[in-house]
């Protein structure tokens, strides 16, 4: 066998052992799910893996709670998602329903949006939606969302700058 490709496999393998049936429990107990809870602290594992420099860390499990809490919120974040598509997906006429594997993508691409959109007012984010997705001019947006006109523009710029963003530093 090879050298390990990472010099911090030996460090994080200790944390594992010493931690994983304990963050495996943890997750547990917020989820009621054993599997998922394996899944998550699984995941978690491979985030201090990917560190920098995992010899830094002070409090493994303060860290590792963090990391699996915000998967866990990421994990129903995408469920919501999905069940929002799926529900506007069961309105739409027969001919529009994609293959499952253009659901994948679209829900791919969803869950990319709003993580581009995380960080912005729940507003913000309905404003370039109902904008970008369903073609609302302003004046409209702004009487849906009960705000002026000026404000969705605010919005809109908040949204569009990200999008740059994004875009620049891909």
């Amino acid at each position: 066998m090879g050298a390990n490709p990472n010099p911090h496999y030996p460090l994080v393998g200790q944390m594992f052992k010493r931690d994983y049936q304990w963050l495996c429990a943890c997750v547990a107990r917020a989820l009621g799910c054993h599997h998922s809870a394996q899944d998550i602290a699984s995941e978690t594992f491979v985030r201090i893996l990917a560190l920098p420099d995992p010899t830094v860390i002070r409090e493994p499990r303060a860290l590792l709670t963090t990391i699996a809490r915000r998967l866990v919120y990421e994990g129903w974040r995408r469920q919501d998602l999905e069940r929002a598509y799926l529900e506007s997906l069961a309105l739409a006429p027969a001919p529009v329903h994609p293959s499952p594997e253009e659901r994948a993508l679209l829900i791919e691409a969803l869950l990319a949006v709003d993580q581009l959109l995380n960080g912005l007012s729940a507003k913000a984010k309905a404003a370039f939606l109902y904008h970008q997705l369903d073609g609302l001019t302003y004046v409209e947006i702004g009487a849906l969302l009960g705000v002026s006109t000026s404000r969705v523009q605010q919005y809109m710029a908040e949204a569009f700058k990200r999008c740059y963003l994004a875009l620049v530093e891909a």
